[in-house]
């Protein structure tokens, strides 16, 4: 099972159309987004060959978002677990640190996938794979937009700049 990770696309619909046809190329079953999406107008591409779920990002204050996902998929509010092809999985934006540093010292997700920083991330603690596709690009953090495909049956997670 193929897994989509994006995030922090804050209504910039070229970077959402962009992801989203990747995922599609890359044959993905699930695609997860780790908030910040904003307005329900850049949730609608989503809604494509693939199971859709997000999270509330801090920036996700727009009233009908929640409807919007839902209608395309499952929004979570502001965590999500999920179990994928066997794998435990924690989605969460990432505004606190702390909770994401707890969620993946827990050792109880195989996967920890976060936002907010809008910087690229891969990291291993145990267990447990720490993701962060990245977000459109701000100062400071990366320059690119990234997102990422993760192979849920090998744990191959490979980056795609777009």
């Amino acid at each position: 099972m193929k897994l989509g990770v994006v995030s922090d696309t804050h209504d910039n619909l070229d970077y959402v159309e962009a992801a989203v046809a990747h995922f599609e190329a890359e044959d993905v079953d699930v695609v997860v987004h780790c908030g910040d999406i904003v307005s329900p107008f850049s949730a609608t591409p989503f809604d494509a060959d693939f199971e859709f779920h997000a999270v509330r990002g801090n920036n996700d204050g727009e009233w009908k978002l929640r409807g919007i996902v839902q209608s395309i998929g499952t929004y979570h509010d502001d965590f999500a677990h999920l179990t994928l092809d066997g794998q435990e999985i924690a989605v969460y934006h990432g505004t606190e640190s702390g909770l994401v540093d707890a969620l993946i010292e827990s050792g109880d997700y195989d996967y920890v996938l976060r936002g907010h920083t809008h910087e690229k991330t891969l990291e291993y603690h145990g267990k447990t794979t720490h993701i962060n596709p990245g977000g459109l690009p701000i100062p400071g953090a990366d320059e690119s937009f990234h997102v990422a495909v993760v192979d849920l049956g090998t744990g191959n997670v490979s980056f795609e700049t777009l």
